[in-house]
Formats: C-alpha cells, sequence, structure tokens
C-alpha cells in the first residue's frame, strides 16, 4: 500500500507539473506518463478513468494542499473571528499568487470551473470538519448566540468562506480592516454574540 499512495503521488506531482507547463487541454497521458517516468499502464491501474479522472483528482489534490496550507496559517488564531478573518486573508491572497491556478483560469476558465464546481463538496466538507472544534470552543466558553447549532453554524460559514474566497465582490480582503468588519459586522453576527465579536 505505501507504494501505491507513492505512485499516485509521483503521477498527481507530474500531472501538475505538465498542467503548468501544457495547460489543460494539451496535457496528455503519455506527457504524465514522461514527467514520472512510469508506463501508461501505470496510470490506468492508478486512474482507471484515464486522463479524465486523472484531471479530476488532481484538481481534488492541488485544493488539499491548498486548505491544508489555509489550516496552518490559521492555527494560531486567538478566537473564531480571528480565525475566519486570517483565513479569508490567506486564500484571497494565496489564490491570487497561486501561478498555475491563475494562468488557467485565464486561458482555460471553461475547462477548470467544471471540475471545481463538481468537486466543491470535497473542500466544503474538509472546511465544515475543520471549524467544528472552534465552534464548539466558542459554544462551551458561551460565545455562540442562544440557540445556533455548531454544525449549523460551521456548513453556513463554510459556504460563506469558499463563495468570498473564490468571488468577494466588493470587499477587499487584502484589507484588515474590511476583512474585521465583513466577519464581525455580517458573516458572524448571527452566530457569535456581540460582546464576543467587539467592535469592527
Amino acid at each position: 500500500m505505501p507504494n501505491e499512495v507513492t505512485t499516485r503521488e509521483r503521477i498527481l506531482e507530474a500531472t501538475y507539473a505538465c498542467i503548468a507547463r501544457h495547460g489543460l487541454d494539451r496535457t496528455t497521458l503519455e506527457d504524465v506518463a514522461r514527467e514520472c517516468d512510469l508506463s501508461r499502464a501505470t496510470l490506468y491501474r492508478v486512474f482507471p478513468g484515464g486522463r479524465d479522472d486523472l484531471l479530476r483528482e488532481v484538481v481534488v489534490w492541488e485544493m488539499g494542499r491548498f486548505f491544508g496550507q489555509l489550516a496552518e496559517a490559521v492555527a494560531g488564531a486567538p478566537d473564531f473571528a480571528s480565525l475566519v478573518e486570517e483565513g479569508l486573508r490567506f486564500a484571497r491572497a494565496a489564490l491570487a499568487e497561486h501561478a498555475v491556478l491563475q494562468t488557467v483560469l485565464l486561458t482555460e476558465p471553461e475547462r477548470l470551473l467544471p471540475l471545481m464546481t463538481v468537486e466543491s463538496e470535497r473542500p466544503l466538507r474538509f472546511i465544515v470538519e475543520y471549524l467544528i472544534p472552534f465552534l464548539e470552543r466558542e459554544e462551551s466558553a458561551g460565545r455562540l448566540r442562544p440557540g445556533v447549532s455548531v454544525t449549523d453554524a460551521a456548513e453556513y460559514t463554510g459556504r460563506l468562506l469558499l463563495s468570498l474566497i473564490g468571488s468577494p465582490g466588493t470587499w477587499d480582503l487584502t484589507d484588515p480592516i474590511q476583512t474585521r468588519v465583513l466577519v464581525r459586522e455580517h458573516l458572524l453576527a448571527g452566530i457569535i454574540t456581540p460582546e464576543a465579536l467587539g467592535s469592527p
């Protein structure tokens, strides 16, 4: 089993490198096999659905890496509101600096966006599961509004975070003051008590 994991990682890393070099449309299984020095038969054994399966999985894999980095970036946040603020700022900046993603969005959005939409439930589940312990801590400290369900609050917050990370509208998420106002006056106003949120 460890060899399978290693082989899978090699293939995903090679696919990512090929996409960075050629784009989504022009990346072939031959390119990937050459990049990771494996046969096409091995690629099909690990990804039986072929090229479409592989492209879908590399998007999920890169999303997983992205949200793993996001979790590390906010690990030291002192409270839930600060965690959400720091998470929004980090995620928006990281997306803007993600060279491969920006290139593909610019040149082949019609290929990437359906893959991201189809797989959007996976990062959502990751975010929701990540948020629940923090919300439970807020609940234990009496900082959740009465009647707020931890699981519902995690789902609501996770969906809004994903939406804002991808499309923040008129909010400048690189500006700490704007992000603080967004989070404390709008996003979490129905979840966290006013005393815990403080003044924006």
